[in-house]
């Protein structure tokens, strides 16, 4: 019979694996994630954020790092964007992943932002959820990189990793928010998204993981189950 790997999964072991993989990502200097990027060269600007966030969108992070540098050195702020020429959006953010159809939505938003929210991003999730194009991502990525607000950003690295580990067994990434958010302290809500978005980048990538020198191996259901010597 095949045994099954389990994984404590209390909220100390979970700090504890989130903290080793925080510390295996900085000795491969591992670079910042373009939303981290932009949280710190803005001030957590959460406009900034926010749209960015949508132009990353099934978009690599070094692309929508250039678009979005092209974008708001033109259009700094909501009220030039609202007003902004579509087509001179597109230009700037294309190549980004669907770039005509993000240009209308990045307006929208403006537009959205200015009549109903003064020209201010909302902080609740509920109304960041009522803007288009904003997910549970996005909306999460807002609250983190532009307020500062716990919360767990989920993309396809996280939602991967945290299965790998055995951290959770969930189909999409909105379970794995809600079981990750029931099982980790609070504390790590703000590190936890960052840190395992760039241990997926260079360590546990979706082919080729690093499994035999990943300082998570004896954690990792993933590598115990499949990997593992016998």
């Amino acid at each position: 019979m095949v045994q099954t790997f389990a994984l404590s999964r209390t909220a100390a072991n979970v700090h504890r694996i989130i903290s080793t993989a925080a510390l295996a990502v900085k000795q491969v200097q591992a670079e910042p994630t373009t939303l981290q990027e932009i949280g710190d060269s803005t001030d957590g600007d959460p406009f900034r954020v926010l749209i960015a966030t949508v132009l990353s969108q099934r978009t690599r992070d070094p692309v929508t790092a250039i678009a979005s540098s092209r974008l708001f050195s033109r259009y700094p702020d909501v009220k030039k964007l609202a007003k902004a020429d579509t087509r001179v959006v597109s230009r700037l953010i294309r190549p980004v992943g669907f770039y005509k159809t993000k240009a209308r939505r990045i307006k929208e938003i403006s537009r959205i932002l200015l009549d109903k929210h003064g020209g201010k991003v909302p902080e609740k999730m509920e109304e960041l959820l009522d803007l288009p194009a904003v997910g549970r991502k996005t909306a999460n990525c807002v609250l983190v990189y532009g307020f500062g607000k716990p919360a767990i950003p989920v993309d396809t690295h996280v939602h991967r990793i945290s299965n790998r580990l055995g951290l959770v067994h969930t189909k999409t990434p909105e379970e794995t928010e809600i079981e990750l958010t029931r099982i980790t302290d609070r504390r790590d809500w703000l590190d936890l998204s960052e840190v395992f978005v760039k241990f997926g980048q260079t360590i546990c990538k979706p082919i080729g993981p690093k499994c035999s020198t990943c300082t998570l191996n004896s954690n990792c259901a993933f590598y115990q189950e499949k990997r593992a010597p016998a």
